[in-house]
């Protein structure tokens, strides 16, 4: 068998390896700092909530899946203490799903690790290497033209 290289998208195989490594050394740490019930998944649904909260049905667009799978992470993130399902603001009816304190706890141990992550990175790359590197990384997703190169979950 050939290297990925061979066909010509060593370079997308690279970063698809890169970004898996990267994610699963997270929650590796994640775990050990006590949040073992997270997955990735739930990282994409914490950085929507982010902003202010939710509703089921705008995460459910902004996860891409259906609104009733959006109430099952709802419910299995509310029944561990990540998030809150409190009155919507201007909808009677509504629900905003918000971060709770350990969701926020969650977050801000994610930027830890990413933090130190990207140090080891321009450790090991050397400052101006790390610099070029971001900067082609900034075009290469804008390659792909506004709106279509947001961070969302890959199914």
């Amino acid at each position: 068998m050939a290297e990925a290289g061979a066909w010509g998208y060593e370079l997308t195989f690279l970063f698809a390896t890169a970004f898996r490594a990267a994610v699963d050394e997270l929650h590796r740490e994640l775990a050990a700092q006590g949040f073992d019930d997270v997955r990735p998944s739930h990282g994409y649904a914490f950085q929507k909530l982010s902003f202010g909260g939710a509703t089921g049905i705008e995460l459910a667009e902004h996860l891409d899946i259906t609104k009733q799978a959006a109430t099952q992470m709802i419910d299995y993130l509310e029944g561990r203490g990540y998030v809150e399902r409190r009155p919507h603001p201007s909808d009677g009816r509504g629900k905003l799903v918000v971060l709770a304190e350990r969701g926020w706890a969650c977050i801000r141990a994610t930027e830890a690790q990413f933090g130190a992550m990207e140090k080891r990175w321009r450790e090991r790359l050397g400052e101006r290497e790390a610099e070029q590197l971001t900067k082609s990384m900034r075009d290469i997703v804008g390659s792909f033209g506004e709106g279509t190169a947001k961070l969302r979950p890959v199914w």
